[in-house]
């Protein structure tokens, strides 16, 4: 039996991967990653113009192409269309990336019921699209990967003194939201594992963007054993893990890229 090479491994050439929420400050870092490693990347936002900015920047080292789509996945209708006109635009997908992510700046103080379940619907999204996901490679015959964005928040609560007098504290239903997500991650994966389909969670640390309150940012480095934040790039081995059949043997996981900041 000849083995794979460790590039073999990684290597997504020929495969399609749908990321949602592509051009936010994450998702570009991913977008980028799957790039490099040869897929074709689908980059799904809430506004074409935003994810056709991210298309054009990609590189294609073997020649792939990518495309932008219209997806939000807190509207049903709108993430059918989009994973649609992933298809439609690609031929297939293989790889999904549940990273969109839309909620209120509303901590436990003051967050209405509405707006907790209206961000609790990110999780129904990201199992839609899943869904879809399996049921089309399923009916190719074919092996799928789903990779969910978590987060550290789903699996410790957070520091009070890290946010207070600076900014809204880190928000209940986010919380919530990404424990749900983690455990989702488990259940898909046993139902699914017969289908040939893998579903990991990859739950990022402390990566705030640029507009985060400096006060917060000095605040969280004192809470993590690395004693600085995370940069995008640092994610990006993980995903191609999930992603790639380097992880052909890893389902229902959640990876945690964290500094060490759950390890205390």
């Amino acid at each position: 039996m000849t083995q794979s090479t460790v590039p073999q491994l990684f290597d997504l050439t020929g495969r399609v991967a749908l990321i949602t929420g592509g051009s936010g400050y994450l998702g570009r870092s991913f977008s980028r990653a799957l790039a490099e490693a040869g897929a074709s990347v689908v980059v799904g936002s809430r506004a074409r113009e935003r994810a056709q900015e991210v298309v054009d920047e990609l590189p294609s080292p073997g020649g792939a192409r990518h495309h932008a789509v219209v997806l939000d996945q807190l509207d049903e209708d709108s993430l059918n269309a989009g994973f649609d006109a992933a298809i439609a635009a690609a031929g297939q997908v293989d790889v999904l990336i549940n990273n969109g992510q839309q909620g209120h700046a509303l901590d436990l103080t003051d967050v209405t019921g509405d707006a907790f379940s209206k961000d609790l619907q990110n999780v129904t999204g990201y199992f839609l699209l899943a869904r879809r996901l399996r049921d089309h490679v399923v009916g190719r015959n074919a092996p799928g990967s789903v990779v969910m964005i978590g987060s550290m928040y789903g699996v410790v609560g957070s520091y009070p003194d890290a946010y207070a007098g600076v900014c809204t504290a880190s928000p209940v239903q986010y919380h919530a939201l990404k424990g749900g997500i983690i455990h989702m991650t488990r259940h898909l994966a046993v139902y699914w594992a017969r289908d040939k389909v893998r579903v990991n969670c990859l739950s990022p640390g402390p990566f705030p963007n640029e507009n985060a309150p400096q006060e917060m940012v000095e605040r969280l480095k004192t809470k993590s054993p690395m004693g600085r934040m995370g940069l995008p790039e640092e994610l990006n081995g993980s995903l191609l893990l999930f992603a790639s059949d380097a992880g052909s043997y890893i389902t229902g996981q959640n990876l945690l890229v964290d500094g060490g900041w759950t390890s205390w």
